[in-house]
């Protein structure tokens, strides 16, 4: 699971939770099921009306990518690339035929493809540079819907605030109701202001976070292999390659051909 998020989470709830129970407060106040299914029911009925049902279903799946690691490890796709390119050199571009049915990368595998036939450089770069352009739009499309969930919820939880309101000015009257009406009003916009501060919108940031470092990995990706379509040294291509990675990684990795895995 991804460091960050747990503590992000852990320490988000845990500083409302906490500072309810330190004010004196009971954690049952803000547990409101009522204001509850207004704030969230609300708020997907809103993203679900402004998006296609397929891209909103894509979006919840997208979580997985929010909570755990990234899948790709770009050193290992470094140390991949090279052996494909020493393998290459050694016996031929066409030798690594055999070595793209391996390749779990869908980029990877078909940018390789392209060099393995013999296309031109250029003409990869050119068509692989379109897809990139796509597949950084497809994206983005994760973040959006969690970015509109993250605008829509404050505002559905003044709408339950209302509602909450007018509830408790139907029932003047009797006394025993205006404590149920009052909660609903103010833990609706808790629960709007809070679930776009603390779920949505950080969701949507993350996302955006992850996208941008794979389509790094596939511009990577994409330099690897038309270096490799032209022949260049091995040992060049590595050192091209490195210097995507951020300094730490840099630091951090391995000596030259001591991890051959064949993670795409």
């Amino acid at each position: 699971m991804d460091k960050a998020t747990l503590i992000g989470l852990v320490l988000g709830f845990t500083a409302i939770i906490g500072g309810q129970v330190l004010e004196g407060g009971k954690v049952g106040s803000i547990l409101q099921f009522t204001a509850f299914v207004i704030v969230f029911g609300g708020t997907f009925g809103a993203v679900f009306i402004s998006y296609p049902f397929q891209d909103v279903l894509e979006g919840f799946k997208g979580i997985k990518n929010v909570i755990k690691d990234p899948p790709q490890d770009p050193q290992r796709i470094i140390n991949q690339i090279t052996e494909y390119a020493n393998k290459a050199r050694r016996e031929g571009i066409l030798s690594l035929e055999k070595e793209i049915k391996n390749v779990t990368n869908p980029f990877l595998a078909k940018a390789l493809t392209m060099a393995v036939d013999g296309i031109e450089p250029h003409v990869i770069r050119d068509a692989m540079d379109s897809e990139l352009e796509f597949l950084n739009e497809y994206g983005k499309v994760n973040s959006k819907i969690f970015k509109a969930a993250g605008g829509y919820a404050p505002t559905i939880g003044i709408l339950g605030a209302v509602m909450g309101l007018i509830h408790v000015m139907e029932n003047l009257a009797d006394p025993s109701k205006l404590g149920a009406g009052i909660a609903v009003a103010f833990v609706a916009t808790v629960y709007g202001v809070g679930s776009a501060n603390l779920l949505f919108l950080p969701i949507a940031t993350k996302m955006e976070v992850r996208n941008r470092h794979a389509m790094i990995i596939n511009e990577m990706i994409l330099e690897g292999v038309v270096a490799l379509s032209t022949g260049e040294n091995p040992r060049l291509i590595e050192e091209k390659l490195i210097s995507f990675l951020p300094d730490l990684q840099k630091g951090k990795r391995p000596a030259p051909g001591r991890d051959p895995a064949r993670t795409g």
